[in-house]
């Protein structure tokens, strides 16, 4: 084993790392859906849009409504440009009143979803009539269009599907869109799992997975999979390997050039089950359930997988396979699958793995640098040690039991360098309270877990704690903050 590297060597003193600016934000506008290459396009998201109220006391009695509306949509259309995968359709302007809102509300049906602008005083009966339809829905309300936003934690908790941006920055219409992609997008997915699905109990559980989130979990056996790696061409994967991983690397420090021609070949032929199968996300119990010295690990594989805006998760974990789904399709962004520990004396979370993303800000953003290692719990295969930024803020989380999502927000502080031990990946970051996290960790909803389940969370650049709300009440989900 070469030792001449260790990680503070690799990394340096750096924060300038893979899609981030000096003040901790995205240098690529997060949200937009990734177009990917090979695979089967996904229709666009129907998104039915409304705008409500007319005029009157609230905003004020000269209140130009018709103008309004031309400005919002103006917006919608640059909004519809950058997310790429929503079609905004629908887009009338009727009185804040509730036969005027049941008329609209029976002609949104063929639409994935409900996008409402407030724009003047109403009761508030106009707006939640749509969830009527069974329609995820959305408000933005700008200040002064009315106290139609007061009855939102009322509705929430008689268990409508609804959300609420009162803001005055239209950029949060942006956002909303966003996440009203989510139910549909997993109405529309499927997940290969090969080998024994790992996780909760709920989540282990195809047909609940299907009916509670939307997502479709296809079994594949290992079988198939060494099948599938046979058939790809030796060629292919060598030009992959040299293309994708060779070239770009900082350094190459333990696996052989076969071993990682061996890896291209596996994200290859993941790509072929996938495409087949019309399957967004992979994942694969690796761990003692596949030979790796045939097909070694699938870490590399899940790393461009997740570069490209699909997913590809790690030891068959179900909940965490989710929750990169969902957040991807939320925000745009790939998640890096953790096995945490804390230290306290830095009042710190560690985060490491052997699989990460190299675009963790967004597909088609500029890679981090990596180092090509081998997998850290055995010293085989091929995996990646990825230079993340210090200074970027995170949003750590996972979907759990298909009905909370434990969320937990921080900040890289630094690249550990302590004996090149545990995974190849490893960022610290600073937490509200490192005790009290360890302390209560699995926050009373994992403590039948197994060890992987209670562990694993997902990692993601930003602070998303606003969009894991949101999302939460869109999909029918408790949050629990995690410290």
């Amino acid at each position: 084993m070469d030792n001449s590297v260790s990680r503070r060597q690799f990394l340096g003193r750096a924060g300038l790392a893979g899609g981030v600016l000096a003040g901790g934000g995205f240098s690529a506008r997060p949200y937009a859906a990734a177009e990917v290459p090979g695979w089967p396009k996904l229709p666009p998201v129907k998104i039915h849009v409304v705008y409500l109220g007319l005029g009157g006391a609230w905003p004020k009695p000269e209140f130009d409504a018709p103008a309004e509306v031309a400005r919002f949509n103006a917006h919608l259309e640059q909004v519809q440009r950058r997310l790429k995968d929503v079609a905004f359709v629908g887009k009338r302007l009727i009185a804040n009143r509730l036969p005027a809102a049941a008329e609209e509300a029976a002609q949104v049906r063929d639409a994935d979803a409900v996008l409402l602008i407030h724009l003047a005083f109403g009761s508030g009966e106009p707006l939640v009539k749509f969830t009527e339809t069974g329609l995820p829905v959305a408000i933005f309300s700008q200040p002064f269009s009315g106290h139609d936003w007061m009855y939102l934690p009322r509705w929430q908790a008689s268990g409508k599907r609804i959300i609420l941006a009162p803001s005055s920055d239209w950029n949060e219409i942006e956002r909303l869109a966003a996440l009203l992609r989510v139910p549909a997008r997993m109405g529309q997915s499927r997940m290969l799992l090969v080998g024994r699905a790992n996780g909760t109990a709920a989540a282990r559980a195809g047909e609940q997975v299907r009916e509670r989130i939307g997502c479709e979990v296809v079994p594949i056996t290992v079988q198939q999979v060494v099948d599938a790696h046979g058939r790809v061409d030796v060629r292919e994967a060598e030009a992959e390997a040299e293309a994708y991983w060779i070239k770009p690397a900082k350094k190459i420090v333990e696996p052989t050039r076969e071993e990682i021609v061996k890896s291209a070949r596996m994200y290859l032929a993941l790509k072929a089950l996938m495409v087949e199968r019309n399957a967004r996300a992979v994942t694969i119990e690796c761990l003692g359930g596949i030979p790796i010295d045939v097909l070694g690990y699938p870490c590399l594989a899940f790393s461009k997988l997740n570069d490209l805006g699909l997913v590809g998760a790690c030891e068959a974990d179900i909940d965490s396979t989710l929750t990169m789904m969902m957040l991807g399709y939320a925000t745009g962004l790939p998640g890096f699958i953790s096995d945490p520990l804390f230290d306290t004396a830095k009042n710190a979370m560690i985060h490491a793995h052997c699989v990460a993303a190299t675009c963790m800000a967004g597909p088609g953003t500029a890679r981090a640098p990596f180092l090509i290692r081998t997998h850290r719990d055995d010293n085989k295969g091929a995996s990646l040690e990825v230079e993340m930024a210090v200074g970027q803020e995170v949003t750590c989380t996972k979907l759990v039991n298909l009905n909370e999502i434990l969320i937990s927000t921080g900040t890289i502080t630094e690249i550990p360098d302590f004996d090149d031990r545990g995974c190849r990946t490893q960022i610290v970051t600073a937490v509200a309270d490192a005790r009290e996290m360890a302390r209560t960790w699995g926050s009373g909803v994992l403590d039948d877990a197994n060890m992987m389940t209670l562990l694993h969370r997902v990692v993601f650049y930003g602070n998303h704690a606003n969009t894991v709300e949101d999302l939460a009440s869109l999909m029918g989900l408790k949050v629990i903050v995690e410290g």
